[in-house]
């Protein structure tokens, strides 16, 4: 009883309904409804479906009790009514996770703890110092990072891709303690999928500079924090050899068509490129020379939302031979932000029989005959 009212008050939040809206979708009465809510009264199992439907939810997920994290960092600079839906979401995730993981006797053990031995925690280069010893401990020598996901993945590091509409939302990560070390990206279609790279690097960045901060009570912005994990980012994403390197390529091009060339080898926003170049012998001025530069060829400044030349929405695999060799940029997609290890871990467990496959469309948030499409396409 307790585990559906507290389902239920925060599905129904996430969801922005009052009690007497849920109440009359599901065809119940107000004071009924409130009952079930306030766990003093066990619902039927027509009312439960009612209300499971009333919410797009399955039954399961009005009945399971949701472990509650809390060494999580989730912070955010304007109080959000989906909160708790998403941290019921992330918690759910994780356990999932764990279970497959401890069915099949396959897990990849996270390599941060060794890392984080290396990393300085003062100073104000302690974040640039932090980007390149992950570069070096990752082994990605001075190349553009061609898949986040899966270098994280790779390193025992759960990246969980999830999709909130909203853009006061960006990410969040969870502690070794809680289930982790795992990022968790906003893949909303609205964000730029430039956004969902950077978010997961600076999140890797928590967990690397910050991980003395985790309190999922803890809700507001630390200005310090934030500036350190942007700086991590950016310097993991684009490290100092190579992007002089592009840059210095570019020289005999308009600042607008650099800045746009650098950042889609490197699959990064047009801000964190400014940024970077904000630390050379530029300065600050590239700031308002780049807006100057885009009035001139928008007719308008850009805004906080605005991304030009935003990473396309069809792919294009830059590691066909011919792309290179022509040294085209890649295209990026939202494929290219797919993580792997989960679906590869429901696959294994699918076949060996441990699982079934209802059991794996609940895992991944399929229905089961998008769940039985996805075990017929797979090959190999």
């Amino acid at each position: 009883m307790e585990a559906i009212g507290q389902n239920l008050r925060r599905l129904r939040s996430a969801k922005d309904l009052t009690q007497a809206q849920l109440a009359d979708a599901a065809g119940l009465s107000r004071p009924g409804y409130r009952a079930i809510e306030n766990g003093e009264s066990v619902p039927r199992a027509d009312s439960l479906q009612a209300l499971a439907d009333a919410l797009d939810v399955g039954i399961e997920t009005l009945v399971q009790p949701v472990r509650k994290l809390r060494a999580t960092r989730f912070r955010s600079t304007k109080k959000m009514r989906m909160r708790e839906q998403i941290l019921a979401d992330v918690a759910r995730w994780l356990d999932d996770f764990k279970q497959l993981e401890e069915l099949l006797d396959d897990h990849v053990a996270s390599s941060l703890a060794g890392l984080q031995k290396q990393i300085p925690r003062d100073g104000d280069t302690a974040a640039v110092r932090a980007a390149v010893i992950t570069r070096k401990e990752f082994r990605l020598d001075d190349e553009p990072i061609r898949d986040i996901c899966g270098l994280l993945d790779s390193k025992g590091v759960k990246v969980f891709p999830i999709s909130v509409a909203t853009d006061t939302f960006f990410g969040l990560s969870v502690s070794p303690d809680d289930g982790g070390p795992a990022v968790v990206v906003n893949t909303w279609e609205r964000i730029s999928v430039e956004r969902w790279i950077f978010t997961a690097a600076h999140e890797l960045g928590h967990l690397l500079l910050h991980l003395d901060a985790y309190d999922v009570e803890e809700t507001a912005e630390e200005d310090k924090e934030e500036r350190e994990a942007n700086v991590f980012a950016a310097h993991l994403l684009m490290p100092e050899g190579a992007f002089a390197r592009e840059w210095n390529e570019t020289y005999g091009m308009s600042l607008w068509d650099r800045v746009l060339k650098v950042k889609r080898i490197f699959g990064v926003s047009y801000r964190t490129v400014l940024y970077r170049l904000s630390e050379t012998d530029i300065g600050s001025e590239i700031w308002p020379l780049f807006q100057a530069e885009s009035k001139k060829r928008t007719g308008r400044t850009l805004l906080k939302e605005d991304e030009p030349a935003r990473l396309a929405a069809d792919r294009f695999k830059a590691s066909f031979p011919e792309s290179r060799r022509a040294g085209e940029p890649e295209r990026l997609s939202p494929i290219d932000f797919t993580e792997d290890r989960l679906p590869s871990l429901v696959r294994k467990a699918v076949d060996s029989g441990a699982i079934t496959l209802a059991r794996g469309a609940e895992i991944l948030g399929l229905g089961l005959r998008e769940m039985r499409d996805l075990a017929a396409s797979w090959a190999g």
